[in-house]
């Protein structure tokens, strides 16, 4: 029996009812689907109670539902299998490039079909809960659409037609082949609509069922690819820590004060004491501010609701900070230490130490603005972006470059900004360095880097060190998930450290500001900042706060800023545009585990594994130049992220690529971005490449896939939609060459590649004209008097490489302007 045929009579779900668990409750499973029982968001018990208290118990989350309709999820388990169908377990199966895996794991990998794992179900839940971007309802008309013979016409055209009555049939009740077909037709299909639907049910299914959990926090599919889980020190770490406070608590056994501040900080990190849960009545919380030493004042408690001009809390402070990431943080750092009052609301939940779980799913929903799940409007750029306390500093690849020289005096003599050749921003780029540890040594390269090292140096192609804001023996490939020892110097490692430390600040997570608030200055056309608002919850009902201060710093990142700016009546025709994405192409190069003693990268190095960003390669960067070319470096891929950027042409061939996960390399070409987008909300956001970058990201795929090839791998390919691939052990150069040129010319537009962005910029940019930019080099806005930014947002152009250093440094000198204007305050 053939591959194909094999999954035309296994393709079709099982059935069995039942329910699985998520991690936030019990969700019904419809008799269709037969499932493991699996769990989203990984509680395992060791987590809650290594906290210990019943206020982070307090902040997991509420149920969520499926609220799709019995006929849309039928059309979406008809999807996923197709995505992921079950194959028969006849059939001969490849194992040889499985490191780590039996033959029945890997069987039972091929078996299994999304609906088998109860796939369907959690991506119901997910785009009900989760899914906040503005085709959603596109999606959801499909669902339906699919689900009638009529609307299967209109997207499937005569693939639903059969000779046999009743003649016309919904997408659920073709064959496989024909699903597959049909969704292979869509990927490529002249119509956008078409491609975006098929990006996204396929960008859903695997990342969820890649990601998924069972109650052991395990993945059936795990074993198969090679792939370990979460980093198994670190499980044994939280292991052994939770035993021996269980231990402590049954033997009574009494310790020194300091000690428990020690053991406390270790289990729950260093910010644990400078923290406000708003998950809590009233009086609790302002007693807690108090606590810290804020002024606060409370309305009588009544029926009608709080609002504005009445709010139910008003906390008074010197300066209150919208955003904890490598602006925000060190801005409130830098304040704190010189004695001022500083408040800072961030958005996402705290994740100490020792409560990460460094799952991919959960780090996902939990470290992540949107859960991850963030695009531009036309699905074209998949973005990352961390919504944590820590922001972007805590879930980032340890990457610290200080600003390109050529980006300094291009931003000082085209934009007029003198701030970027002085003296303070030189000594603000040491500051943050030195603060951070920043270094550039390694005692080991991760397989990835490996990789890119050897293909440049047998290529001669530049290749240096990337400096990292850690020691030289980290070796962790899950930072991007969190640091589970503190190496990585993220804001939440440092400059959130010195305001905790300093007792003159506190943060309050899981905390979104509403607007900031501003009132007319008299004798002035501008007006004049007098804090922010926010909302707090507590079972079901919602009341408003406001946070009094002398200054205001948003720091929300580049996607967020824009949006509480237009919240708060800020008119600047500026904030929102010149959005800058550093956009990403990536290939790939497989190379498999063999028994040869000459193996390299060595067996026991894995994809996932090691630092990851140690290399990079200016080989296309052309800063000498223009400075807008492409820098190579590796990133960060866990089995989600990985299956929705590989290829997909059908069931078989994807899961063909993920047995080969773990000894999978990828490069990409990151670009210095001329072109840019607008931005209204995280859910609307539009962007377009121009020509020059599309043709340097072309010539750094080339580049790539030459460094692939150099470094030995045995098979190399990129991730267009048609999922072309050349073995280059068996191919002649002369076909190496037409592989190459051919792979690396295709479009970069219309859906064909999946693009990627992990750092956004510009979108509020700073200049010399209120006409052209949102604030002046001391971060100020140009509408609001003692309105700051301190984010990526106010960079005048896109950077070209990682913009932490840049951003702390930016960052650093705002807030030596606003501790001026603090001075004169207080006199």
């Amino acid at each position: 029996m053939n591959r194909e045929k094999a999954m035309e009579n296994n393709g079709e779900s099982h059935s069995r009812s039942g329910s699985f668990r998520m991690g936030f409750g019990l969700v019904p499973i419809p008799n269709e689907a037969k499932v493991h029982t699996v769990l989203e968001l990984g509680s395992v018990e060791t987590h809650t109670s290594l906290l210990g208290d019943e206020e982070e118990r307090e902040t997991q989350q509420k149920p969520l539902t499926n609220s799709l309709s019995p006929r849309q999820m039928k059309s979406l388990v008809a999807l996923c299998d197709t995505i992921l169908p079950s194959i028969n377990d006849n059939i001969n199966i490849n194992i040889n490039n499985n490191s780590g895996s039996s033959h029945e794991s890997v069987a039972k990998f091929y078996k299994t079909s999304a609906s088998m794992a109860g796939t369907p179900e959690h991506l119901g839940i997910l785009i009900s809960e989760k899914l906040k971007h503005s085709s959603t309802w596109l999606l959801l008309l499909s669902l339906w659409l699919l689900s009638t013979w009529f609307g299967t016409f209109i997207l499937c055209g005569m693939a639903c037609f059969t000779t046999k009555f009743p003649f016309f049939h919904s997408f659920s009740e073709l064959s496989l082949l024909k699903r597959q077909k049909v969704m292979l037709s869509w990927s490529q299909s002249f119509l956008r609509p078409l491609r975006m639907l098929f990006r996204t049910i396929k960008l859903l299914t695997l990342l969820v069922f890649f990601t998924q959990l069972d109650e052991a926090e395990d993945n059936p599919s795990w074993k198969a690819i090679g792939y370990c889980g979460p980093d198994p020190e670190f499980k044994t770490q939280l292991k052994n820590q939770f035993l021996r406070r269980a231990s402590k608590r049954e033997g009574h056994e009494e310790k020194e004060e300091e000690d428990d501040d020690d053991d406390s900080e270790k289990v729950r990190g260093p910010l644990y004491k400078g923290l406000v849960h708003i998950n809590k009545p009233r009086d609790i919380i302002t007693d807690s501010l108090r606590r810290f030493g804020f002024s606060v004042s409370a309305t009588p408690k009544k029926a009608k609701a709080s609002n504005l001009s009445s709010p139910s809390l008003v906390i008074q402070c010197d300066a209150v900070v919208v955003g904890s990431g490598s602006g925000g943080g060190v801005v409130a750092g830098v304040l704190a230490n010189a004695g001022y009052k500083v408040l800072v609301l961030e958005k996402g939940s705290y994740s100490a130490r020792n409560n990460l779980s460094l799952l991919e799913g959960p780090s996902m929903d939990q470290m992540y603005l949107s859960s991850g799940l963030v695009a531009t409007k036309d699905m074209s750029v998949l973005i990352l972006a961390g919504s944590t306390v820590g922001g972007g500093s805590a879930v980032n690849w340890s990457a610290s470059i200080r600003t390109p020289q050529h980006v300094c005096k291009e931003w000082c003599d085209r934009y007029e900004l003198e701030l970027f050749e002085s003296k303070l921003y030189k000594d603000a780029l040491d500051a943050v360095c030195e603060k951070m540890g920043v270094q550039a040594e390694i005692d080991d390269e991760g397989f990835n880097n490996a990789v890119l090292r050897r293909g440049c140096q047998e290529m001669g192609y530049p290749v240096c060190n990337i400096p990292r804001n850690a020691s030289s023996d980290h070796y962790c490939g899950w930072c991007c998930m969190g640091c589970k020892d503190g190496k990585k110097k993220g804001t939440l490692e440092t400059w959130l450290v010195d305001l905790v430390k300093s007792g003159n600040g506190a943060i309050i997570p899981s905390c979104e500001a509403i607007q900031v608030l501003h009132k007319k200055n008299k004798g002035s056309d501008r007006k004049i900042a007098r804090g922010v608002a926010f909302e707090i919850e507590y079972k079901g009902k919602k009341e408003i706060c406001v946070v009094e201060s002398k200054v205001t710093i948003v720091a929300c990142g580049a996607l967020s800023t824009p949006a509480l700016l237009k919240r708060s009546g800020l008119k600047n025709e500026n904030i929102g545009r010149n959005l800058h994405l550093h956009p990403v192409a990536m290939a790939w190069g497989h190379f498999p585990d063999t028994p040869s003693p000459e193996l390299w990268p060595e067996k026991h190095k894995k994809s996932y594994e090691g630092g990851i960003m140690t290399a990079m390669s200016t080989v296309t960067a052309q800063f000498d130049n223009s400075g807008y070319g492409a820098v190579i470096q590796t990133p960060a891929l866990h089995p989600g992220m990985f299956s929705i950027l590989m290829p997909w042409t059908s069931g078989m061939d994807i899961k063909d690529r993920m047995c080969k996960f773990s000894r999978t390399a990828h490069v990409f070409a990151l670009a210095r971005d001329q072109g840019s987008g607008t931005i209204h909300s995280p859910s609307k956001i539009s962007y377009e490449l121009k020509k020059l970058d599309r043709e340097n990201l072309k010539n750094g795929l080339e580049k790539v896939l030459r460094i692939l090839a150099a470094a030995g791998a045995e098979e190399i390919g990129t991730h267009n939609n048609k999922g072309r691939s050349i073995n280059v052990k068996q191919v002649s150069c002369h076909e190496f060459e037409k592989f190459v040129k051919e792979e690396s010319s295709r479009s970069l537009s219309d859906l064909t590649t999946p693009l990627c962005s992990a750092h956004q910029m510009g979108s509020c940019k700073m200049g010399t004209n209120p006409k052209e930019s949102v604030v002046n080099q001391m971060g100020e806005t140009w509408e609001v008097e003692g309105l700051y930014l301190a984010d990526t947002s106010v960079f005048p152009t896109a950077l070209g490489v990682n913009p932490m250093v840049t951003v702390q440094a930016i960052s650093y000198c705002t807030a030596q302007y606003v501790l001026e204007v603090l001075r004169r305050k207080r006199k």
